[in-house]
């Protein structure tokens, strides 16, 4: 399925990104490998089976100004874009009480308005294609809110809207969507997360340190893409929650309201 096709994946110099990135070059993808950090993503380049055929592109999420050219230089070196994974983003681990408004609006800068920024870039060329395929990293938060995720649940909830208007309006031009919403997965998302006064809360979750591996999570996120799903959930128990407040809604927050934060 991804053998020589071009696939774009952001937040790819760490976590799920980087996974993809390794998952995608073993298939026989060509992929552009995309974080603010340039000289990690050529790091990370040089270790994969065929580096060659790839290349490093860097961007910022949080600004969204100069993605158009990028998708044209895209466009220029491989002549096509098959798969966007719109996987860079940033957490969060603080109050909605205690966090200033400018926090909650570069978080949702970078998770939503550059995401959006980059799918609106590379449309035009897959609509002329008659082909694409969008794979948006959401979240099990972006199914329900959580402690001390107000601002990165609301991004991933906005997520969900907007995708899922696009995978309608754009069936009919070949273009697939699939939303992606892991739960616990074993990564440094804790650590990056934002706390209340913009800084980097530092720490590794309980959560993610005994949660699913990139790997594992990877593998799952690649089937759905090639079966089409639209939507997917990845985890252990914890994906149990998106299925009991849907039915039991009642019970859902007599439970949820006794997980721990972190």
């Amino acid at each position: 399925m991804y053998s020589n096709k071009v696939a774009w994946v952001t937040g790819a110099s760490s976590g799920i990104g980087v996974e993809i990135v390794r998952q995608l070059d073993q298939a026989g993808a060509r992929v552009i490998l995309s974080s603010r950090n340039a000289n990690k993503l050529e790091e990370i380049r040089l270790t994969l089976k065929n580096p060659d055929r790839h290349i490093v592109l860097a961007l910022d999420l949080e600004n969204s100004s100069n993605f158009e050219q990028l998708a044209a230089q895209v466009i220029t070196k491989f002549g096509q874009i098959d798969f966007v994974f719109n996987n860079g983003g940033l957490s969060q681990r603080s109050e909605a009480g205690d966090t200033p408004l400018d926090v909650d609006r570069r978080i949702m800068e970078i998770n939503y308005f550059g995401n959006v920024a980059l799918t609106k870039a590379v449309l035009p060329y897959m609509r002329e294609k008659q082909s694409g395929h969008f794979i948006v990293i959401s979240s099990i938060a972006g199914k329900f809110g959580f402690f001390l995720r107000s601002a990165y649940s609301a991004s991933k909830h906005a997520l969900h809207g907007f995708y899922e208007s696009l995978m309608l309006e754009e069936e009919a031009n070949g273009i697939k969507v699939t939303i992606v919403c892991p739960g616990k997965i074993n990564t440094n998302i804790s650590v990056n997360a934002l706390n209340e006064t913009g800084q980097t809360h530092g720490q590794m979750d309980h959560n993610q340190e005994t949660g699913m591996s990139a790997k594992e999570c990877v593998s799952q996120l690649m089937s759905a893409v090639q079966n089409e799903k639209k939507e997917v959930l990845i985890g252990n128990k914890e994906i149990k929650a998106v299925t009991l407040k849907r039915f039991l809604p009642n019970l859902f927050w007599k439970v949820i309201r006794k997980q721990a934060a972190t």
